[in-house]
């Protein structure tokens, strides 16, 4: 229990630190490229408004000087330009401010601007802008090389230091997550052998009870205060029975015996049971089981987990309705499903169903008969056979 809690607590408190920093990295690293990108888009606007060079000294007092973060922008930026006309012939190549680069390198990048029909974006490491005047394009590329190369190095370091950070979070967590469950861990031991020692001190005297209600009945004769009696100790004995085997297997585990037996004789004689009961209630109960299937299982708990699901269909199906038992196999799962015609049941309330003493009736009115705890120890069952169950709500 307590590891399997220290394990929870490990992943989820790992899980949020990793979204937590997911986001943080991500945020950084995109306002970091973003402002590259605007940055270069400010001084290709520059470019743009100025035949594609930068201006003078006379125009650098003047207002684009003013729109540059630094006045070193003019000489340490590389560029180059391409005139084009409609044809997408060349008429112009201006490679003076870069090295790096031939003439037909700069056609081929113009062309793939120009196929892109974006008038901004990348083509590798230069960021481009298109300008079309009524004859002619004006294509100018800034080199974004060093920092794009920043960009991922920041990225890369970012990413590392923080992989390293999770990794050491992790081994502290793992260390002090064992101080920290268990108090919760402790509580909920105490709390299952508090249901298991007070179930045990229970039945004593509900068992007395019951008895003594016998003898003013051979006394007297029945009668319905007698046979109130009775009944209500034995839907608190059945209550406590059940609180009992959930708390021994949360407790103990799986305590059962793995053996084969043939299930589909189990179930059907099981569901046969019913049969009368569902005949007094006026439902119709349909059984369909595969035949000759074998299950490696607890017998005993398979007999119980049939007996709950049509004790509970019978007892929230309408009146008149019908209740369909059916066992099949699929490849190598075995599925069973029991169906019953009921009132809607609010989605809210279906993924409750197999909590315990949960009930759709929030009066919890006891004319069913039911305790809102059979469904868990349905599921209890079936999680212990390593299955899943579920409550699906048709049309």
């Amino acid at each position: 229990m307590l590891q399997k809690l220290r394990i929870k607590f490990v992943a989820l408190a790992m899980c949020v630190l990793f979204i937590v920093l997911a986001i943080i990295i991500g945020t950084v690293n995109l306002l970091n490229y973003r402002h590259i990108v605007t940055s270069s888009d400010s001084t290709l606007e520059i470019l743009m408004e100025n035949d594609g060079k930068f201006p003078d000294a006379f125009g650098m007092r003047g207002k684009p000087f003013r729109r540059m973060e630094s006045a070193e922008i003019p000489f340490e930026t590389r560029f180059f330009t391409i005139r084009l006309d409609k044809g997408e012939n060349v008429l112009y190549v201006d490679t003076m401010k870069i090295a790096a680069i031939t003439e037909d390198d700069v056609v081929s990048y113009a062309k793939q601007a120009l196929n892109s029909k974006k008038d901004r974006g990348f083509i590798g490491d230069y960021r481009y802008a298109v300008q079309e005047k009524p004859t002619e394009y004006l294509i100018v590329f800034l080199d974004c090389g060093r920092l794009l190369n920043a960009v991922k190095s920041f990225l890369m370091i970012s990413a590392g230091i923080s992989l390293a950070g999770y990794g050491i979070v992790f081994v502290f967590l793992y260390i002090f997550s064992d101080r920290i469950v268990k108090p919760i861990a402790d509580g909920y031991e105490k709390q299952k052998q508090f249901i298991t020692n007070v179930g045990h001190d229970l039945k004593t005297p509900l068992t007395i009870i019951d008895a003594d209600t016998d003898i003013p009945e051979m006394d007297y004769g029945e009668n319905e205060w007698c046979q109130d009696i009775k009944k209500q100790t034995k839907r608190l004995t059945g209550l406590i029975q059940e609180l009992i085997f959930l708390s021994r297997m949360e407790e103990k585990g799986n305590q059962f015996q793995m053996i084969d037996f043939p299930i589909s004789d189990i179930v059907s004689e099981t569901a046969q049971s019913f049969e009368s009961r569902a005949l007094t209630l006026e439902k119709n109960l349909v059984i369909q089981v595969e035949p000759f299937l074998s299950y490696c299982g607890d017998e005993k708990s398979v007999r119980q987990l049939v007996t709950i699901l049509l004790d509970n269909a019978l007892k929230y199906s309408d009146d008149r309705g019908s209740i369909v038992l059916s066992l099949t196999k699929t490849e190598r799962i075995l599925r069973l499903t029991v169906e019953n015609t009921c009132p809607p049941i609010a989605a809210e309330d279906m993924k409750y169903l197999f909590d315990r003493f949960y009930r759709t009736d929030k009066s919890r009115n006891s004319q069913t008969g039911g305790y809102g705890i059979g469904l868990s120890v349905a599921k209890a069952i079936v999680e212990a056979h390593k299955g899943t169950v579920k409550a699906i709500m048709g049309s």
